[in-house]
């Protein structure tokens, strides 16, 4: 049944005041359709709105089918931060996180509904909490051969761990990007390099050492996935043949990083595949690697964001530099003030 122009407008206003259909948009059109983001950026931004609308519940008693635009004031964003700390005991990085996905949201609310515009801005001014600097941890190069050297290479599991690990360090790849490079991604020829998909779906090439190169092809050798039917399956597989996961990278680093951790103290005590990607910008920065080409092997998008490993390598110069200064002797001077010619020529000027 066609509606008249009133019931028309009527209904389209419903539209723009529904906090479901907006939320449901932005979720499905706009984020993994238009924007591809990843599955992992979706499902977090989700869980977020899944708490906002269970502090709704809880705290405010509007059931989730209740919850309008109207409802999420920036007063309610902020007591929703201060639950999620209060009550439910997220560190400031866990509710940071939270605000910056709504905020997120009503940006893209901003855009198309002026109507909310002066409740976007004031939502869009909810401050961050303020966290401690985190320390970015890295390998050494001694660590890490420490840790590579824990793999038996003359075991087939040796070999295939050790490529992976080497792999991944020598790429800077993320863990995920790790798991889904398939055979077809690697090129072991002349100027070898692998092709990997970050966030967003972006690919980029980094370029492999040849030494690196060496291990995979005699790993997909000895494998026998040469053949051209094997191409698009992935490059590290489980025993069912399946990708591995991010868990399963982490497990084999982790494996190997306690071992080496027994002969050298000083490894971090907790190692993750996150920590080979840092250790390799940090190796490339004190090699002297123009931080331009260091922010494209690692993919990232913004320059500020690789400048973290130069001012890390700076200080780290910095504090060698003055380990290294020599004491002076100390000498007993006198006091400036004792002396009585300086202090009268002082006095007269």
């Amino acid at each position: 049944m066609k509606l008249c122009p009133v019931e028309q407008e009527v209904s389209e206003m419903r539209k723009q005041m529904d906090f479901a259909y907006h939320l449901t948009t932005y979720l499905t059109s706009y984020m993994s359709g238009r924007k591809e983001f990843s599955v992992n950026t979706v499902r977090s931004y989700r869980y977020t709105f899944k708490l906002l609308l269970l502090y709704c519940r809880e705290e405010l008693r509007i059931p989730s089918g209740k919850v309008q635009i109207q409802t999420l004031t920036a007063g309610v964003i902020s007591d929703f931060l201060d639950w999620l700390r209060d009550t439910r005991g997220n560190n400031p990085s866990s509710v940071n996180q939270r605000l910056a996905a709504i905020h997120a949201f009503f940006k893209y609310l901003r855009d198309r509904e002026p109507i909310f515009l002066l409740q976007c801005k004031q939502i869009l001014a909810v401050q961050l909490a303020k966290t401690p600097k985190p320390m970015v941890g890295y390998l050494t190069l001694d660590e890490l051969r420490l840790v590579f050297a824990e793999a038996n290479e003359g075991t087939r599991q040796g070999r295939r761990d050790l490529a992976l690990m080497h792999l991944l360090y020598d790429s800077g790849a993320r863990v995920q990007e790790l798991c889904d490079v398939r055979i077809r991604d690697v090129y072991l020829g002349e100027n070898p390099h692998v092709m990997l998909t970050g966030k967003g779906n972006k690919t980029r090439y980094a370029p492999i050492v040849t030494d690196v190169a060496r291990r995979i092809d005699s790993y997909i050798d000895e494998n026998r996935l040469g053949g051209t039917e094997f191409r698009d399956m992935p490059l590290f597989f489980n025993q069912q043949r399946q990708k591995l996961t991010r868990a399963g990278v982490a497990y084999v680093i982790e494996k190997y990083a306690d071992e080496a951790r027994k002969q050298s103290p000083c490894i971090p005590p907790k190692v993750t595949p996150h920590i080979f990607r840092h250790s390799k910008a940090m190796h490339l920065c004190q090699a002297g690697i123009d931080i331009i080409y260091i922010r494209d092997i690692l993919g990232h998008v913004d320059l500020a964001t690789t400048e973290i490993y130069a001012k890390m390598n700076i200080e780290l110069m910095r504090d060698a530099l003055e380990d290294a200064y020599p004491e002076l002797p100390s000498r007993n001077l006198p006091e400036w003030t004792e002396d009585d010619k300086l202090m009268r020529m002082l006095n007269s000027l």
